[in-house]
């Protein structure tokens, strides 16, 4: 999964689309001007490859990539919040909003859920979380997923095992989390681990637990293979958080990168915010003969909400709701 330079595809873009080893493009806000010109945007896309995935990060709060004529939608911590026993119900509007808005734009997937833990340690977490409690966060997540499972959108759970407890920021450095694997395993494993057959995509960590691996989540077999898929039964796709990122670095150069996040299990690795590095991974991939997960294309958009999805009835109660709240 890659990404683009600017609002519309350039020569240099649609030569990289039409390599089979890319399966998906993720949007960033420099990508993102109105609804529109992302609706002109993903038909120029899947004019040139019908199939592909596109993703962005629309979680609300300090992460919404489009913001102009959409919801600016509340931070996921700013519902936990509310302490009310309708925080399900404005986390399930807030999900549905959030997808039949992507949806529209013919986006197929927002990387949502956060299900990390807010130990009020990490300020790249921090109010994306849905709280320091894994009960609460897993009775909120639960309702989120509902949402989007409800408006036809995937749902992706990051960053597995818990990114909440490392305080430095994978994209600037390598976090570590030195805690046992009892304690990772009594807090922050929790909501991935009850959530793990209701989510479609998993996104893991670039952070290190030492009392379980030596390599990051996202590079260790350990992880992704003993916990995830055969202690926990995820069954849907593994994205490799971004590659460029410092917490990736540990493993060598972006060849060995992509080597080792598929040696432990991803399913689709993206590369993002670096056109040289993207084009190394892509290299790397055709020399190796890599051949695509047929995984991704099971979170394609399910529905298609047309450009007047604002005269259905369930989108104004969902907004009213959340007005009501103080979330809008």
């Amino acid at each position: 999964m890659l990404d683009l330079a600017g609002t519309w595809l350039t020569p240099e873009d649609r030569q990289l689309l039409r390599q089979p080893e890319v399966g998906g493009m993720i949007l960033f806000a420099r990508n993102t001007e109105t609804p529109a010109q992302v609706r002109e945007l993903v038909r120029s896309i899947r004019t040139v490859r019908p199939e592909m995935l596109i993703a962005i990060d629309q979680e609300g709060g300090r992460v919404q990539r489009l913001r102009r004529d959409v919801l600016r939608l509340p931070a996921l911590g700013r519902i936990a919040d509310c302490a009310s026993a309708d925080a399900g119900v404005l986390a399930e509007g807030a999900a549905w909003l959030m997808a039949t808005e992507m949806l529209a734009c013919g986006i197929d997937i927002s990387f949502a859920p956060v299900l990390d833990l807010d130990h009020g340690r990490s300020q790249v977490i921090g109010d994306r979380s849905l709280g320091g409690d894994p009960q609460q966060v897993i009775q909120l997540a639960e309702a989120y997923i509902r949402g989007l499972h409800l408006a036809g959108m995937a749902a992706t759970g990051k960053h597995f095992p818990g990114h909440g407890w490392a305080e430095a920021d994978s994209h600037t450095d390598l976090p570590v989390d030195s805690r046992s694997e009892a304690s990772i395993r009594e807090s922050d494993l929790k909501p991935f681990a009850a959530l793990a057959t209701m989510l479609d995509g998993i996104m893991p960590a670039h952070v290190v637990y030492p009392a379980v691996d030596g390599l990051p989540a996202g590079f260790s077999h350990r992880w992704l293979q003993d916990i995830l898929r055969a202690e926990l039964g995820f069954r849907g796709v593994i994205f490799s958080d971004d590659l460029t990122m410092a917490g990736a670095h540990v493993v060598g150069g972006m060849a060995e990168r992509v080597d080792a996040a598929l040696a432990s299990g991803c399913d689709m690795l993206l590369v993002c915010n670096d056109r040289a590095a993207a084009e190394q991974a892509l290299v790397h991939a055709q020399r190796s003969g890599m051949q695509p997960s047929a995984r991704g294309q099971e979170l394609l958009a399910r529905s298609a909400p047309g450009i007047e999805y604002k005269a259905q009835p369930r989108w104004r109660q969902s907004v009213a709701l959340l007005q009501s709240a103080g979330l809008l």
